[in-house]
């Protein structure tokens, strides 16, 4: 099946795959602008996207807000006029500030999943960045569509699908993510792809929907665009690329995982989680890890009661300490072989 252009609301992506963001660190400027320079969509995370700025542990928030203006702007200029995008928990504290930076710094789209963006369009405003929301269910887009469209006489630009193979925080419970093969997803992604068209109907629009989750190679490509996705979100495999933010170790550690090595973990977000078993997890399993400090980065976090702190977790991973550190990723990831550039991944997608 030939490839076509992914367009988002007023914009065109030359290749319809989107990088999924992936923090704290992993898909910064160089690699979402990588990603964009190629025709994809690059996205940035910014899940404490400024971890290495000066005076990060006194003042969280500042640093961040920083962070993801100065990362839209590099990515972009990077760019040479692809689509650069922030994708954003709503499990975020500052979830608002970080939509309202990313639309005040330019970015072509901004993601917002681990919860339901039920105030995106308000936060976005009238910008010309285009939203989209993270869904793992036909309910899910059903509720939020339909409040976005009573409340806010708007509807999505775009619709991420997010199967329950994808890596990171997951939409779904521990009881369904035990027998991810009893789950008909690809009947929830036909679904989903019916519930829009409702809102495309109404407001005269094309609402692409683009299905992310064990998206792995061509053939996975060209199996969703079957279904009638528009595009794709892939997140693991660019984490073994040169351009990637995250540490070389990091990296290697893709690079040698094999597929019993991939775990479900809890979240101190509150949601289940796919990562690698090393070191960290393995003492995550033995008991609660002390927090020294709290990072001010969860709505819901109780640092009594979480069993670790995740941001710290998660910067101990991306600076290279991974026997420290949480090390989210898909559940393919042991079919990665070697690190790769941007440019050699997207043709090997794109062939």
């Amino acid at each position: 099946m030939k490839l076509r252009e992914l367009k988002i609301k007023n914009k065109t992506a030359r290749i319809p795959i989107i990088q999924g963001g992936m923090g704290v660190g992993v898909s910064r400027f160089r690699l979402a602008g990588a990603v964009a320079k190629e025709g994809g969509v690059g996205m940035i995370s910014s899940a404490q996207i400024g971890y290495d700025e000066p005076n990060f542990e006194q003042d969280v928030c500042g640093c961040n807000l920083r962070a993801i203006e100065k990362h839209v702007r590099l990515a972009k200029e990077q760019a040479d006029g692809g689509l650069v995008g922030v994708n954003v928990m709503t499990a975020l504290k500052h979830y608002a500030d970080h939509v309202k930076a990313a639309v005040r710094a330019g970015a072509d789209l901004v993601v917002c999943g681990a919860g339901l963006p039920v105030d995106l369009p308000e936060l976005a405003g009238d910008a010309d960045t285009a939203i989209a929301p993270i869904v793992s269910s036909r309910k899910a887009a059903s509720v939020l569509l339909r409040m976005w469209d009573k409340k806010y006489k708007r509807t999505a630009d775009l619709l991420v699908v997010e199967g329950p193979q994808a890596g990171g925080h997951l939409g779904f419970t521990p009881a369904q993510l035990a027998d991810v093969q009893a789950l008909d997803y690809e009947e929830e992604i036909r679904q989903i792809i019916e519930e829009k068209t409702i809102y495309e109907q109404k407001y005269g629009v094309q609402i692409p929907v683009v299905a992310g989750g064990g998206i792995f190679d061509r053939s996975d490509i060209s199996r969703m665009l079957a279904l009638g996705a528009d595009g794709v979100q892939i997140a693991t495999r660019f984490v073994a690329t040169e351009e990637c933010d995250a540490s070389p170790a990091y990296k290697q550690a893709y690079v040698d995982a094999a597929n019993e090595d991939v775990v479900i973990v809890q979240s101190p977000v509150g949601m289940p989680g796919r990562a690698l078993r090393n070191a960290f997890i393995q003492k995550v399993e033995q008991g609660k890890q002390p927090i020294v400090k709290c990072f001010q980065c969860i709505k819901k976090c109780m640092p009594a009661e979480v069993p670790y702190c995740i941001t710290q977790a998660l910067v101990n991973a991306v600076q290279g300490d991974l026997d420290h550190g949480l090390i989210f990723c898909g559940a393919n990831v042991g079919k990665i072989r070697e690190i790769t550039t941007v440019a050699k991944l997207m043709r090997e997608l794109t062939a």
